[in-house]
């Protein structure tokens, strides 16, 4: 076991939850990609995965024992970020123009966004993994 680091119920938890989050963004932004429209799924997937991913980052935060501020941690904290901002436009364009055809540039920031999360979601599995 490596100096600092426990594997603690609400880290079994987190992983848990940040696994669901990976469910729901990716049904909300393949969804969103395919049809390049906003629609009740990808809103409801979105919002999901946002509201998972908080809670997530709550459960490893308050689980850890390492400072908040490690690698993993700013990585997560950038792409807890990037989609949260990303389900806001979403939800601006939905509440503007309903389920009518996203611009361009929200669907490539969309993929941008979820494409970080993913990477971070990942590297923290690596880190997991070596350090467990």
């Amino acid at each position: 076991m490596v100096p600092g680091f426990a594997v603690t119920i609400e880290i079994i938890r987190a992983v848990a939850v940040v696994t669901g989050a990976l469910l729901f963004y990716s049904i909300g932004v393949i969804t969103e990609q395919k049809k390049k429209a906003v629609t009740r799924r990808v809103l409801v997937f979105l919002t999901g995965g946002v509201v998972l991913d908080i809670s997530a980052t709550t459960l490893m935060i308050l689980g850890s024992t390492n400072y908040p501020f490690t690698v993993h941690g700013f990585l997560g904290y950038i792409a807890l970020l990037l989609m949260l901002v990303d389900a806001v436009l979403i939800w601006r364009h939905w509440l503007g123009h309903g389920a009518t055809a996203i611009s361009r540039k929200l669907n490539i920031y969309t993929r941008c966004a979820y494409g970080w999360w993913v990477m971070a979601y990942i590297v923290g599995a690596i880190m997991n993994a070596v350090l467990a």
